[in-house]
């Protein structure tokens, strides 16, 4: 069966669910590629594979085992868990490569698979792109006395709960009230128990799952909810979670929202603090506000840039040896601790300063935000940015408006044929002025030259 390449996206691999290229048949080949592009010196190859709780997990589990063992290899399934559970399971049962099935905040009709290397990193493009080719010929199985097994890791979520408390020190929760919202996605049960055991009261949102309803109204697009929640109960914060639980948005006790720049200053403040933020440097992605970088500043903390991606985030903090790094869209790496993004391990983290600082979250909070404007327009091809000269012009005069006082970032879609300007500074209605032109001039220079 010939396959058409190139279905990468920014993060792995993301489609409606049995529509190209999320469907059994290109996962069965993907099972395949992945055993072929790995290289093990001796011994079985062994493959861990998690999902979060949405209906097609199911064909797509299947599908992966199969398209695996036909190839020799073996399998370990651990059922609904979390992004970053899988990530860590991979390193810590010494397996060669890890697969989440999972589309992330997406709604129920979507899916994903997203890939770790065997010590838990998301893979970067150069292996992507070896699977890539692979899939697109012929893949002969092995005999059929050679196949492998696929087998089911009972205790995967209660091995994860302990490596998640153990990341806080086991510090003790005792006195603090979370209200905690799982989007009835992979984190529905183990989320609950690794905030509850180490002694805090949780009052729980969104933790039943049927397959259909995770992201729906619920998780870190859904806020109203959980701030209503928090402020009825007295909670001392509110933490939300997406339907991998990789990313986190926190409520504080005023029923305010922290995002994921409010978030990564929070424990870049307090590392550098505890003097184990190394070099003093926290890595973020070219989108972290303005604010944020100001303030970073100010407490003589050094930024780090990156592309937009956590597995950008992640990259840079393993090849530089940095410990701490984040998106503002909620993705919080401590590279000391995780080898990707977990918004439970987060959540205890913030929990854990709140703890030893002895402060409220709203105290802890010195994050203030530069306004921000986004526009997304439809594009018909995607050209070099750098190419496009009267793009450029228009970014440039912009640039030159705000001075140092503010910020542009125009880039591509990962997964959508959308390009996006995002312009920030201190004046809302300059900088709408300058996205609205920005945006509008690079929409007519990229669709003038298409038929």
């Amino acid at each position: 069966m010939e396959m058409k390449s190139h279905i990468f996206g920014t993060d792995g691999i993301r489609s409606e669910a049995n529509r190209y290229p999320m469907t059994p048949e290109i996962a069965l080949q993907i099972g395949k590629a992945l055993v072929l592009s790995i290289k093990r010196h001796s011994g079985k190859k062994k493959i861990l594979i998690g999902k979060d709780t949405r209906l097609s997990g199911y064909i797509f589990e299947t599908a992966l085992t199969s398209g695996i063992c036909s190839m020799g290899a073996d399998v370990l399934l651990t059922g609904p868990l979390p992004t970053a559970a899988i990530s860590h399971l991979t390193k810590s049962m010494d397996t060669d490569a890890g697969i989440m099935i999972s589309a992330s905040h997406n709604p129920a009709h979507d899916n994903g698979f997203k890939f770790f290397d065997s010590e838990g990193f998301k893979y970067n493009n150069h292996l992507e792109e070896k699977i890539d080719k692979i899939i697109s010929t012929e893949i002969q199985g092995v005999k059929s006395d050679q196949l492998g097994k696929a087998y089911r890791v009972e205790d995967a979520g209660s091995r994860y709960v302990e490596f998640a408390k153990q990341t806080a020190d086991n510090i003790s929760l005792d006195g603090l009230r979370v209200v905690l919202d799982c989007a009835n996605g992979a984190a529905y049960h183990v989320g609950p128990k690794a905030i509850s055991e180490l002694g805090a009261e949780v009052i729980l949102m969104n933790t039943s799952p049927n397959g259909s309803n995770i992201n729906k109204n619920a998780g870190v697009f859904y806020t109203e909810p959980i701030i209503k929640k928090v402020l009825e109960t007295k909670a001392d914060l509110g933490a939300i979670l997406d339907g991998d639980a990789d990313r986190l948005i926190i409520i504080d006790e005023k029923g305010k929202i922290l995002d994921g720049n409010a978030l990564l200053a929070i424990a870049a403040i307090y590392n550098k603090k505890m003097g184990i933020l190394t070099k003093d440097t926290v890595v973020a992605t070219v989108m972290a506000n303005m604010g944020f970088k100001k303030l970073m500043h100010s407490e003589g903390i050094k930024v780090h840039e990156t592309a937009v991606g956590d597995k950008y985030v992640s990259e840079t903090l393993k090849i530089n040896g940095y410990s701490l790094g984040g998106e503002p869209s909620g993705h919080m790496m401590f590279s000391d601790l995780t080898a990707s993004a977990d918004g439970i391990v987060a959540t205890l983290k913030i929990l854990e300063i709140m703890k030893n600082e002895r402060k409220k979250l709203s105290e802890l909070n010195k994050y203030k935000t530069y306004p921000q404007i986004l526009i997304n327009k439809i594009v018909k091809a995607k050209p070099p940015i750098e190419k496009l000269s009267k793009t450029q012009s228009a970014i440039k005069k912009g640039k030159e408006e705000l001075r140092d006082s503010g910020q542009i970032l125009v880039r591509y879609s990962g997964t959508e044929e959308l390009a996006r300007v995002m312009v920030e500074g201190q004046s809302t209605s300059q900088i709408k002025r300058i996205a609205e032109k920005i945006a509008g001039v690079m929409e007519r220079e990229i669709n003038s030259g298409q038929k």
